[in-house]
Parts: C-alpha cells; sequence; structure tokens
C-alpha cells in the first residue's frame, strides 16, 4: 500500500503560479495530478512514468503546467504558471500499482481515474479573477 501526501495548494490570483507537490510512501510508476471543480468529475491533469520517458497533459493545461518527479524522494510536482479561475479546484496526487496508467494515457487520449490505484487527500488551488 503507497500513501500519498500533496500539499502547495492555496488562493492565487489570475495569472499567478503555485507548485503543488504529492510524496509517496514508496516506490511509484505512473503518477498523475487529477481535479475535481464542486459539481464535475474528476479530470486527469498531467501524468509522468518513472523513467519520465512518457508525458502527458491534458489540453486545457497544456503549456501552462510542467509536471516533474524526483524519484529519489518519490516525489511529483505539478508547476502551474498563468493560473486561471477555471483552473479552481481540488487537486489529488494519484499512482498506479501495475505501471501502466502512463501509457494507457497515451493511447486513451486522456488520463482515466480507473487506472490509478492509490490516491492522496487533496489539496485546494483557488484562483480568483
Amino acid at each position: 500500500q503507497v500513501q500519498l501526501v500533496e500539499s502547495g495548494g492555496g488562493s492565487v490570483q489570475a495569472g499567478g503560479s503555485l507548485r503543488l507537490s504529492c510524496a509517496a510512501s514508496g516506490y511509484t510508476y505512473c503518477m498523475a495530478w487529477f481535479r475535481q471543480a464542486p459539481g464535475k468529475e474528476r479530470e486527469g491533469v498531467a501524468a509522468m512514468n518513472r523513467g519520465r520517458t512518457i508525458t502527458y497533459y491534458t489540453d486545457s493545461v497544456e503549456g501552462r503546467f510542467t509536471i516533474s518527479r524526483d524519484n529519489a524522494k518519490n516525489t511529483v510536482y505539478l508547476q502551474m504558471n498563468s493560473l486561471k479561475p477555471e483552473d479552481n479546484a481540488m487537486y489529488y496526487c494519484a499512482a498506479d500499482r501495475a505501471g501502466r496508467a502512463c501509457s494507457n494515457a497515451v493511447l486513451a487520449g486522456t488520463i482515466r481515474v480507473t487506472d490509478f490505484d492509490y490516491w492522496g487527500q487533496g489539496t485546494q488551488v483557488t484562483v480568483s479573477s
């Protein structure tokens, strides 16, 4: 069982930046960031495999968000720049057990909730206009 703990959320004005961190308690393969706004489904935002050879972003954050990871620290990051009010959401970190979630995202054209086995508790991001 891998435990994930997110940090770094907060409130920022539109155009600002935040950096989220997610620390894992053990070895992880594909790690991803999801977000969920009130009344909406959970959406995959970015994913990266352990070898950093596969990176996937949903269209709405491409060019503004950057996912990275430090395997020595078992930590994944999400640098969010040029934040918009529509980025308001609870952001969740996730990891998969089988190591196929990142390649699945590329093949499917979306990061799927069902491909991930471990989830953090979430960190709130609030962007004001």
